[in-house]
Parts: structure tokens; sequence; C-alpha cells
């Protein structure tokens, strides 16, 4: 039928002449020289396990919150120059008594960062579909790590407010990105789990951040809080630069044909150098001489597209409606909390009371939040009935607490009701994962972020400050601001109804086909002996 092969041009083996569509038995593990087999179809070897993944996320999440902590500390942030009636004025302390910083003008240093978050995190989402994920992380963390430092030699308000605006874009990529790839790696049966694990990072962050910062800020100075925080990301950014990069569930960054990787897989060989540059998956093709890479208005128009299929997917807005109103309530818990439990119950240490509280609730309730909903089994809609009923719970006990004179039954029923209301991070974030399809999660989780805190705790502080302002009476105010969290409850309770889909192993235009995915290695399987199929090219 097809015209004969040359026998020397086939390996010095005793196999003989095959057709075009032949196949020869190759074991992998041997040490046979097989010249005609691409190294993309070999095993590749890495160091990350699924558990060392999630470990190393878990740190550096954990790193970001304690920045975020440690800017806020007595011992970093300091205190104002003061003068006397009698003309004796005293240095100040940190950062607003080296730059003679205004009320308003340190507010602005805590927040800066948010600012480079927000636009960001859309920014990294979108070139997600042309970069290498893993290799966005790392470029975050580079720019985070610089910034830190930079802001070490901050030398006035304008400088330190840049740096710290530039920390928010570097945190973007990793807020973005970190979920999906957790969620891929997540056993099935942990999925939540392993989520509650990460967010549970966050107020553990914080709370080490306040103790951190007062520690070096007392012993050394505020600069070397910020620079020992950049020497301990460092190794995670050379980490996502330089080492065999991982392939995100969704997306191809390769404009090769051949076997590309598993979500659980490092890039093939000679894709590495491919997401090590961030080249295009719609690079040219040289067989059908199709165009480059797609101008900045073509990845404009696929950004909007994409954006859209987000806001009609109901389960995700739902979802997210939700969030904002529960964010609402939690943004001003945290800033307005103290000074609430200072006047209603004259607490003589509110700060480390009401920080208390928010730690061992927030690390316990995250925690049971994702366990809970993987023991009911891990569905959106199970998801939404946890989220409701929690959030609901949860508003009763702060509720009820702010409704008590006595100190002793507020704690009690204030850290209940807050462990109820933490225990919604691992769920709340698992809908906004499994309602897209795959090559929308970073987007969608870009999204989730932008908008819970441009509608969320971004606007609430100074709105319950107005309230305040107005009726003078903080128990009214509480009670006013915890019962948002019912409307928080009602709106997921919703989402019950609504038919939601779990689309996380749904196709996307750039997700690795089955018969890609069939032939590579998954990162967690070890090498195999036995043999595989290999084509047999003709001349």
């Amino acid at each position: 039928m097809g015209k004969q092969e040359d026998p020397k041009s086939l390996d010095d083996s005793n196999s003989t002449h095959k057709p075009d569509t032949s196949t020869v038995d190759v074991p992998v593990a041997t040490n046979m020289a097989i010249p005609s087999i691409p190294s993309s179809l070999l095993p590749q070897p890495s160091w990350f396990t699924a558990k060392r993944l999630l470990a190393v996320f878990c740190v550096i999440n954990l790193i970001n919150y304690v920045d975020r902590g440690t800017i806020a500390s007595n011992g970093v942030n300091g205190n104002r120059r003061t003068c006397t009636k009698d003309g004796t004025c005293s240095s100040g302390s940190g950062i607003q008594g080296e730059f003679n910083l205004s009320n308003f003008q340190d507010g602005v240093i805590s927040s800066a960062f948010m600012v480079g978050l927000l636009v960001a995190s859309p920014i990294f989402a979108s070139f997600a579909k042309r970069v290498n994920p893993f290799r966005l992380i790392g470029v975050g963390l580079t720019v985070w790590t610089i910034a830190v430092v930079g802001c070490g030699f901050s030398i006035n308000f304008w400088f330190i407010a840049t740096c710290r605006m530039l920390v928010g874009v570097g945190e973007a990529s990793f807020i973005s990105l970190a979920a999906p790839f957790i969620d891929d790696n997540a056993p099935v049966a942990q999925k939540t789990a392993w989520l509650g694990i990460f967010y549970m990072c966050i107020p553990t962050g914080i709370a080490f951040g306040y103790v951190y910062g007062g520690l070096v800020g007392n012993h050394l100075s505020w600069h070397w809080a910020f620079w020992i925080e950049a020497l301990l990301m460092l190794p995670f950014a050379v980490l996502g630069l330089f080492m065999k990069p991982l392939q995100l569930k969704g997306f191809s960054h390769t404009g090769s044909k051949k076997p590309l990787t598993s979500p659980l897989t490092a890039c093939p060989e000679e894709a590495v150098l491919n997401c090590s540059n961030g080249l295009s998956s719609t690079r040219e093709d040289p067989k059908d001489g199709s165009k480059g890479a797609p101008s900045n208005l073509n990845e404009l128009a696929r950004f909007w597209k994409d954006l859209k299929v987000l806001h009609l997917e109901k389960t995700y807005v739902i979802n997210v409606l939700g969030y904002i109103v529960y964010n609402f309530v939690i943004g001003a818990y945290s800033y307005w909390g103290p000074n609430a439990g200072y006047y209603i119950y004259h607490m003589k240490n509110a700060d480390m009371m009401f920080g208390g509280i928010t730690v061992i609730s927030g690390i316990f309730g995250t925690l049971a939040g994702g366990f809970v909903l993987d023991r009911m089994t891990s569905t959106i809609s199970n998801a939404f009935k946890l989220l409701s009923v929690a959030t609901f719970l949860g508003a009763i006990f702060c509720f009820a607490a702010f409704c008590f004179k006595s100190l002793y039954a507020f704690i009690p029923l204030f850290a209940i009701g807050e462990l109820l209301v933490f225990a919604t991070q691992g769920p709340v974030n698992y809908v906004c994962l499994h309602s897209v399809n795959p090559g929308l999660r970073p987007l969608a989780m870009a999204m989730s972020t932008v908008s819970i805190h441009i509608f969320g705790d971004v606007p609430s502080s100074p709105l319950v400050g107005v309230v305040q302002d107005r009726i003078n009476n903080w128990r009214v105010t509480a009670l006013m601001l915890t019962s948002v969290l019912f409307i928080a409850a009602g709106i997921w309770f919703i989402g019950i109804f609504i038919h939601s889909v779990d689309r996380s192993n749904e196709d996307s235009e750039n997700q690795i086909s089955d018969a890609e995915r069939a032939r590579s290695q998954p990162l967690l399987k070890e090498i195999s002996n036995e043999p595989i199929e290999v084509p047999v090219e003709s001349s």
C-alpha cells in the first residue's frame, strides 16, 4: 500500500518494516536510544506535588497578609509628632513620625495597595490566556518584592504611597491565579477544605503582622520590617520565575500541536522556553501563515467578551452579590470594631480583644466551612445552602452579642457569630471557581476581588462613620451594620434555587484536549515502566 522504508533509516533494532500507521512498543524507563521520540512525549519530572503546591501558596498568602498587618501595626505605622501647650514637641515614631503624616495621609498609605490590586487583577487574569499563569505569579511576586524593598527605602509620603500601590500590583497576580491552581491540584473530596486552608492564612497573616511589626519596629526600625518581608518572599519569586512552570487547566501556551500537559503537570521540555518567555498561544503557525499575536484591540475585545460571559452566568453573579454585601459588614467590623467595643463595653484593650476574637474565629471558622462542605459533598447547590445558613446563624449571634450590655455575654456570642460568618470563605470561592469554565477562572477570581472591595469594604467604613456621626450611638450603629448580614444570607439563599451547573470540567477555547491530556505525565504519578505506543513516521 505505502512506499517501502529504507531499513537503514530505522533504529538499530530487529524491528521489521511496517506501514506508515504502524507503532512500536517502547518501554519508557529503558536506556534505549530512540531518536525519533520527541522529548515532549517523555515524562517530565517536577519538584512539585499537590501538598507542596498548597504549602508554598499558603506561605506566600501568609506573607502577603503579614504585610497588611505590618503596615497597620504601632511599631511600623507609629504615631504623629505632637506638641504640648508649653512648646515641648515629641518626634513621633514609625512612618507617621518620620514623615510627619496627617491622619488622611496615613489612611492613604494603609489602603494605597488597593489601587494597584484593583487595577492589575483583571489585567493579570486577561494575560493568563497568553502567558503561562505560573510564570505570571512569579512576575507578580517579583514586583511585590521590589515594591516592599522600596517601602523600606522610602524618603517621603509620595514615595511610600507609590510603593504601596505597586505592592498591590504584585499581589494581584497571586490573588487571581493561586486559587485555580489549588482547585486543580486538590483531591476531589477535599477541594473546599484545601481552599479553606488557603484562605485561613488571611486572618492568621494579619494577626502575625501586628505582632511582627511591633517587634521589629521597636527593636530595629520600621524600615527593617519591610526588608525582612522582601527577603522572605524572594525565594518564592525565584521559584515562580525559574522553576519548570505548571500548566493550569483550561490554558495552552504553545503554538505547537504536540501534546501539552495536564493541570498536574510541568510544561514539557520544548514548551518550557515558551512558557518562560510568555509566548502567546495564538503564535504564528508556519503551516498556515496565520497572523501572530493578536493586536491589543483583539485582546480588549476578548476581555469584554469574557466579562460578558461572566455577567450572564447567574450562579456566579448571585454568589458575588452575596459576597459584596458580606464584605461590606466584615470590612466595617475590622475598621470600626475596636472603636465600637471601646465605647459600648469600655474595653481597656479593644484592639487586642477584637483582634484575638477575629483571629481565633477566622482560623477555625474558615477551616470548618471547607471541611463541612466536603462532608456534605461539594456541589454548588450545597455551597449556597452552607453560605446562607452559616451567614444567617452568624448574623443572629453577632446581633444578639451587641444587644447585651455585659462584656462577658458579648465575647462568647460574638466569637460564635464570627466563627459562623468566617465559615463562608471556602464555599464562596468554591462557587466562584466552579460556576465558570476553566478558562474563565482567573478572570472570575479577579472580578470577584475587585467587586467585593469597590462595592463592599471600601465604601462601608466611611458610610458607617457617617451613620455614627448622625446618631452618635455605637450600639445602634453596630446593630444596623450587623443586620446587613441578613441581606447577604438572603441573596445566597436565592442561589439554592437557581439551576447551577458545575463547569469546572467543561472545555474552553484554550482547553487542553482529552487526547493531549491522556498522553501527558501527571505531576503526582510516578514514571511508568509500561510500554507506550510511538508512531514510526515514514520518510
